[in-house]
């Protein structure tokens, strides 16, 4: 994407949308997924701030379902338990600062994605 390029302020809501929509996930089963999306898709192709705001997002969503799986067998033996919490706060947090900074025009990569969407 340019660096210098001024982003309208659709372009920068619709960016924010992709990350405020994965609390759907609270909500309604994969709506983590679901949300970022139907975002990503709607406007992926109008916007390449859009499309890369609304994939890292979408991976970020990703990630953290495979980690809350991975995680799921530990609550056996107590460990899972806090492992969960975290993931959950850390979700919470990532999501409404990627959301601030997408409003602003800057750029944020969530910590500990996997890449599955290039």
């Amino acid at each position: 994407m340019e660096e210098n390029r001024v982003l309208s302020e659709t372009e920068r809501n619709w960016s924010m949308l992709c990350h405020l929509s994965a609390f759907a996930g609270f909500f309604f089963p994969f709506g983590g997924i679901i949300g970022p999306l139907i975002c990503w898709l709607s406007r992926r192709d109008e916007s390449p701030w859009v499309n890369i705001n609304g994939r890292n997002a979408l991976n970020f969503q990703l990630s953290m379902l495979m980690y809350m799986v991975l995680t799921i067998p530990l609550c056996f033996i107590i460990i899972g338990f806090p492992i969960i919490a975290f993931l959950v706060i850390l979700k919470v947090i990532c999501i409404i600062i990627g959301s601030v900074k997408a409003s602003k025009g800057e750029l944020f990569r969530y910590p500990v994605v996997i890449p599955f969407i290039q």
